[in-house]
Parts: C-alpha cells; sequence; structure tokens
C-alpha cells in the first residue's frame, strides 16, 4: 500500500482539491483508496459527505479508541472510502501534547488494521505544522506538495522540508520523503510561467509533469460537495487530474 500525505502548510493551494480528486480519481482507476480527513475544517469530508454529519471522526480514532472499522465510512464512489473528520479535531492537537506517542497516534492505530485492504492512503493535512500535520507525515512515506502558481508560492517550502526532516530523523520514518511537487491554479500569465520553471529547479525529478489550471470548475464541484470527476467530466480541471492520476500510478509501478 502506497501512504501518500498532501501537504503544504500555505493555506488556498489546491490541498484538498487535490486530496479529494487525487483518492477519487485513483478508486476510478480500480486502485482501492482510503482518504483520511485530518483537517478540522473537514473540507475533504464535505467534497465526499456533502452535509450528512459523520458518526465518528478521526477525533474519535485519535483519542477516543474507536477502531479504524468503527470510524471509516464507505462513499458514492465505488472503491473509495473515508475517515471522516469535523471541528471536534482541533481539540486533539491540545490533547495529543501530554499522551506518550501523541506524535504518531495515527500511525499506529492505521497499524491496528491490515494495510491490504487498501492499494492507495491519501491523507489530507491540515494547513499548518502541528501536531494532526505531524501524525499525518509519520505515518505515511510519501508527501505530494501542491504548490500554487502565484509570486509568494515557494515561501514557507523549506518549514515543510525542514518539519518532514525532523519526523523522518526523530520519529524513526526513514522512507519519508517528498515524492511529488504540483503546480496548481497555473493560469497561463508570465508570472504563473516564472512559477513553474523556480519550482522545477526545486524540486527536480519530484516534480509532476501534470499542471492543474486554474478552473471554475473545480471550485464549484467542491462546493456541490462533489468531485470534479463527477461534475463535471470534461473540464479542463478533469482532464488534469485524470492525468495526475495516471502518472501518480505510473511512478509507483516504476519502483
Amino acid at each position: 500500500m502506497r501512504r501518500i500525505a498532501i501537504a503544504n502548510q500555505k493555506g488556498g493551494v489546491g490541498k484538498t482539491t487535490t486530496a479529494v480528486n487525487l483518492a477519487v480519481g485513483l478508486a476510478r482507476a480500480g486502485k482501492r483508496t482510503l482518504l483520511i480527513d485530518m483537517d478540522p475544517q473537514a473540507n475533504s469530508t464535505f467534497a465526499l459527505m456533502g452535509m450528512r454529519e459523520p458518526k465518528a471522526t478521526t477525533y474519535d480514532l485519535l483519542i477516543n479508541n474507536l477502531s479504524l472499522r468503527e470510524v471509516v465510512v464507505p462513499t458514492s464512489e465505488k472503491g473509495l472510502d473515508l475517515l471522516p473528520s469535523d471541528i471536534d479535531l482541533a481539540g486533539a492537537e491540545v490533547e495529543l501534547i501530554t499522551e506518550i506517542g501523541g506524535q504518531t497516534r495515527l500511525k499506529a492505530r492505521l497499524a491496528e488494521r491490515s494495510g491490504s485492504a487498501y492499494d492507495f492512503l491519501i491523507i489530507d493535512t491540515p494547513p499548518s505544522l502541528g501536531l494532526l500535520t505531524i501524525n499525518s507525515l509519520a505515518a505515511v512515506e510519501e508527501v505530494f506538495v501542491p504548490v500554487s502558481a502565484s509570486v509568494f508560492a515557494l515561501k514557507g517550502l523549506s518549514q515543510l522540508e525542514r518539519t518532514i526532516e525532523k519526523v523522518r530523523v526523530n520519529l524513526q520514518c526513514p522512507n519519508l520523503r517528498i515524492t511529488g511537487a504540483l503546480v496548481t491554479m497555473f493560469d497561463y500569465t508570465n508570472v504563473a510561467k516564472d512559477v513553474l520553471a523556480a519550482i522545477r529547479r526545486r524540486f527536480g525529478e519530484a516534480m509532476f509533469e501534470t499542471v492543474i489550471p486554474k478552473n471554475v470548475k473545480l471550485e464549484e464541484a467542491h462546493s456541490r460537495a462533489q468531485s470534479v470527476f463527477a461534475y463535471a467530466p470534461d473540464s479542463k480541471g478533469a482532464e488534469a487530474y485524470s492525468m495526475l492520476v495516471r502518472e501518480v500510478i505510473d511512478r509507483g509501478e516504476e519502483t
């Protein structure tokens, strides 16, 4: 099973849009996938469940000792399960500080169930570098970093890279690394082209060839609690995320 965290402490870079559409795209490609919402804002949960309230959430898994089986819910997408979130998860940041093993609680809880049930585990992390993100990083081996094609795109990335290195060394996660950098909200302006070139220089081979364009259908799909594949399958956004899904699968087959 490939375990991937979608991470960037900078908000508004398409992190949740990428997590949701990557997870849905993988499921549609025949890959059994689990999407874990580790963001108290619960945007991934809304994208897949709409206004329905989950009976149990990531908070219950981390703090109330519910099993993964008791928290995970199936989605309308065949092959895609969701570990939902809600605002209560914000309280876990404080509670985990005093817990033994608080930085690796998610990893420990996931280990209680065989990973053979899924081909991919995708984690949507919060826009911060707190304990929820550290838990997410400690539970995976791969990190995908979405970066918007804007003037301040590279700001803060060094801090994220340092955090990943600290988790790798201090929490015994030797295989943790950035394996994908994804440019989002690309609008073909000169600024966007310059940012794209700068990101390519920074991440080298980890850079995805796929570029996600600025596309209103992506925003509309999320607001209607749908993936872009369900809402606007012929849109530029759906085409781009289809290419990303193929690229992610192909990279795994090469290793």
